[in-house]
C-alpha cells in the first residue's frame, strides 16, 4: 500500500530528484524535499493543487505558502469557515484549517513549475492514496487543469465525462468534485481569475457542506 507522502529524497522522478538537490546546494536552509499535505486529517474538502512554488512552498514546507497564490487562496478559506487564524505566509504562523486538507498532484518542485505527464503519473499513486485515506472525504477542489485531470486519475475516472471548467461541478461517486482556475499571481495579473471569481467556487463548496 502506498502512503500518502513521499519520502524526503524520494528517487521516483529523477529530474526533479536532480532539481531538489542543486536548490538543497543553492539554499541549504530551505525545506527542500517532497512538500506533505497540510491541514486536517477528518477532512470533508480536499484542494488539490498542482506543485510547489520553487520559492513557495519549496522553501517553507507548507502548500501555498510563501508566494501569492497562498494569499489568495488562504485568504479565500478563511472568509468562507474553511480555515481560522492569520495567515502570514509563514508555517510558524498558526494558522489552522477547518474539515480541510491542502495538498499537490505532484509533490515536488519542478523546474519552471512545469512538471511533466511522466513525473503527474508517477506522483499520482500519492494523491490516490491521500484520497482513500480520508475517510470523512465529500468534496474536492481541483485548481487547475492538470489538479483536475489528476484528481481523475487518482480516482480512476474518465475523463471525458468530467471536463474542467472554471465553476464546473461534477459528481463521482460518492464525491462532488468543484473546478477553479489556479489561483496564480500569473492568472490573477491576466484576469483569467478574479478573486471573485475563485470566491464563488468556495462559496458553492460551502453551501454544499453545509
Amino acid at each position: 500500500m502506498t502512503t500518502c507522502s513521499p519520502g524526503r529524497d524520494c528517487p521516483r522522478c529523477a529530474r526533479l530528484e536532480d532539481y531538489r538537490r542543486a536548490q538543497r546546494a543553492q539554499h541549504p536552509e530551505w525545506f527542500n524535499a517532497p512538500v506533505p499535505s497540510f491541514g486536517d486529517a477528518g477532512a470533508q474538502l480536499l484542494i488539490v493543487g498542482l506543485a510547489p512554488g520553487v520559492q513557495g512552498a519549496n522553501r517553507t514546507g507548507r502548500p501555498f505558502t510563501g508566494d501569492y497564490a497562498g494569499e489568495l487562496l488562504y485568504g479565500t478559506l478563511i472568509k468562507f469557515g474553511f480555515a481560522r487564524g492569520t495567515f502570514r505566509a509563514d508555517p510558524g504562523d498558526g494558522l489552522e484549517l477547518v474539515s480541510t486538507l491542502i495538498t499537490n498532484a505532484v509533490r515536488c518542485v519542478p523546474p519552471q513549475n512545469k512538471p511533466t505527464p511522466l513525473e503527474i503519473r508517477t506522483c499520482n499513486t500519492f494523491l490516490a492514496a491521500q484520497i482513500e485515506g480520508l475517510s470523512e472525504l465529500r468534496v474536492i477542489v481541483a485548481l487547475g487543469r492538470i489538479a483536475h485531470d489528476a484528481t481523475l486519475t487518482a480516482l480512476g475516472h474518465r475523463k471525458a465525462l468530467a471536463p474542467f471548467g472554471h465553476g464546473a461541478e461534477h459528481a463521482i461517486g460518492s464525491l462532488r468534485l468543484f473546478d477553479s482556475y489556479h489561483c496564480s499571481r500569473y492568472n490573477t495579473n491576466t484576469g483569467v481569475l478574479t478573486p471573485a471569481m475563485f470566491e464563488m467556487v468556495f462559496a458553492r463548496v460551502r453551501d454544499y457542506l453545509a
